[in-house]
């Protein structure tokens, strides 16, 4: 989480232990969020939502998540459009599975077998 930066989903910190010293409970209670003590480090009691989707991410928020090392956000980039020898396409052709595959070869194998019947060549 960066200060300021829009959230594309809600981030949540969920319930259980935080890894933090037990001195560090007056920060939890400064953002208000309810923990108590077990086994020498600090325990969030319940799910905390820290910030709402499409809102800016506060200062408070981004240090809470750089402290218990919570990433919620992934950047990448999406393809719109695929361009091959001049041609434009929908990138919905690079969406292929298994079957389409095998399907794919299975009617190579069969056309490579044609060939070699019709020439009498076979294989």
């Amino acid at each position: 989480c960066r200060v300021g930066a829009i959230a594309p989903v809600d981030v949540f910190v969920e319930p259980g232990p935080t890894g933090c010293d037990p001195g560090q409970t007056q920060w939890f209670q400064a953002l208000n969020i309810a923990t108590k003590i077990a086994r020498g480090q600090i325990e969030i009691l319940s799910r905390v939502h820290i910030v709402p989707a499409g809102e800016k991410v506060s200062p408070s928020a981004a240090s809470l998540c750089e402290k218990l090392g919570i990433r919620p956000f992934t950047y990448g980039l999406s393809c719109s459009v695929v361009y091959d020898n001049g041609t434009c396409f929908d990138p919905a052709v690079l969406d292929l599975s298994e079957d389409d595959l095998i399907e794919k070869f299975q009617t190579g194998v069969k056309a490579v077998a044609s060939l070699c019947l019709a020439l009498g060549f076979p294989t």
